[in-house]
């Protein structure tokens, strides 16, 4: 084996400017002369982001805005609200996109199972094992999006340890074996209903209202507030076990500097993806306000139920800030690439996802009764148990410290949801 070439220590040597420095920018290969960025673009990418409940309707999205922006994707996902031919459909659309931009298709697999089986989650985890030879764990796994939940708010007010056991006790158990692992960047999809009554207070809502250590925070005038932990007033115990898994969280990143947690607190995703193949289809009964309304256009539902018409707001219905969907997901990745070139203000870090304006229920039924030209038929209901009757979120923290925000509007949200219907041929 040749020694390292030396420097000839007789010979002066003139200081060389950074210009006369070959880099890997700058440095010609005798072994290859093409385009050295397109061949970086299709090289093999060994790290792989695992994702629980990634056929969802927020999941099924950022599966594939993670294969679009090259992560190798692994779904955990039991089918119990999703369909396979999501599966499907995301592969298809991954590799249209990599087949126009000239790159390679990352690796999309799927495991069809509870996130919460222990055993079939471990034997998963091995085959991405790295051996190390200090014997510390190592994962190709470079980071885990957290989507798997139970999400209806009335249901859980109605079957509460059913939320407790799969989001909170589920939660504590994912985590655990994910340490064993070495896998310490974890996303977690948290929630807007966080903020409990705060979010009829007529209070921006901030992340610093809503904290798990003391924390001091400059308001908008510039006086600093000291807050302590804790929130207000969580209306239902979905909400609750969205606090209580952030608590945990932070915990547990508090505990072990070697974890790097993201809580986001998003508000109310609509929309779909723009080929129109990706929507929010799910196998149960929907609860959330668009795809009700689907229901009414297709015929499925005599009318659409106006939950609460006496609110304190413009109209009397309830306000919300709605987010288009592919913002919502891109706002994972953005999050995920924040993580893992860490640049987190701390090792555990909430953020709203958001679009810091609010549209009332009727605003939005009217915006899809005019995109679609068709008739929403709608009568006035009852308040629903756990509503609120405004929550929109100040998106600040996620705009500077992540670099995201919305591109995408209400009405983009709407046409979106039109085509999807028009692409399942469901619309009459």
């Amino acid at each position: 084996m040749e020694s390292p070439r030396q420097s000839d220590a007789s010979t002066p040597v003139e200081p060389c400017s950074p210009g006369c420095v070959d880099t890997p920018a700058t440095q010609s290969s005798v072994l290859f002369d093409g385009n050295l960025e397109e061949l970086l673009r299709n090289l093999p990418l060994d790290q792989y982001i695992l994702v629980t409940g990634g056929l969802g309707f927020i999941g099924s999205h950022t599966t594939l805005e993670l294969l679009k922006a090259n992560y190798n994707v692994i779904v955990i996902d039991n089918l119990s609200n999703s369909f396979q031919t999501v599966f499907d459909r995301i592969n298809q659309l991954a590799a249209k996109h990599h087949e126009q931009q000239g790159t390679r298709m990352p690796s999309l697999q799927l495991h069809a199972h509870d996130y919460r089986d222990t055993v079939a989650l471990r034997h998963l985890l091995e085959q991405y094992q790295i051996q190390s030879r200090w014997g510390t764990p190592k994962s190709k796994i470079g980071g885990v999006i957290h989507f798997a939940a139970y999400k209806a708010v009335e249901e859980s007010i109605k079957n509460p340890l059913k939320y407790y056991a799969n989001n909170v006790s589920g939660l504590i158990d994912f985590a655990t074996t994910l340490g064993e692992f070495g896998i310490k960047t974890f996303i977690f999809s948290s929630s807007a209903t966080v903020y409990g009554t705060l979010a009829t207070s007529g209070l921006p809502l901030k992340e610093e209202l809503c904290v798990h250590k003391d924390e001091t925070f400059k308001d908008d005038n510039g006086q600093e507030t000291a807050v302590k932990p804790g929130c207000t007033g969580i209306t239902n115990p979905y909400g609750r076990t969205k606090w209580i898994c952030e608590a945990i969280l932070a915990d547990l990143a508090a505990s072990d500097p070697e974890w790097t947690i993201v809580a986001l607190r998003y508000f109310n995703p609509v929309g779909c993806d723009e080929s129109g193949l990706l929507g929010e289809d799910p196998r149960q009964t929907p609860t959330n306000l668009l795809p009700v309304v689907v229901k009414v256009m297709t015929g499925q539902y005599n009318e659409l139920q106006m939950f609460g018409t006496d609110w304190d707001t413009e109209d009397g219905t309830a306000v919300r800030d709605f987010i288009h969907v592919t913002d919502l997901a891109r706002g994972h990745i953005a999050a995920l690439n924040t993580a893992n070139s860490g640049k987190l203000v701390e090792n555990f870090r909430t953020f709203n996802l958001g679009t810091g304006r609010g549209h009332s229920v009727m605003e939005v039924v009217n915006t899809m009764e005019a995109v679609s030209s068709k008739p929403i038929p709608r009568k006035a209901a009852g308040r629903r148990a756990g509503d609120v009757g405004s929550c929109v979120a100040v998106a600040s923290r996620s705009q500077n410290e992540l670099e995201w925000k919305t591109e995408k509007t209400l009405k983009d949200a709407c046409v979106s949801l039109c085509n999807f219907l028009n692409v399942s041929g469901l619309s009459s």
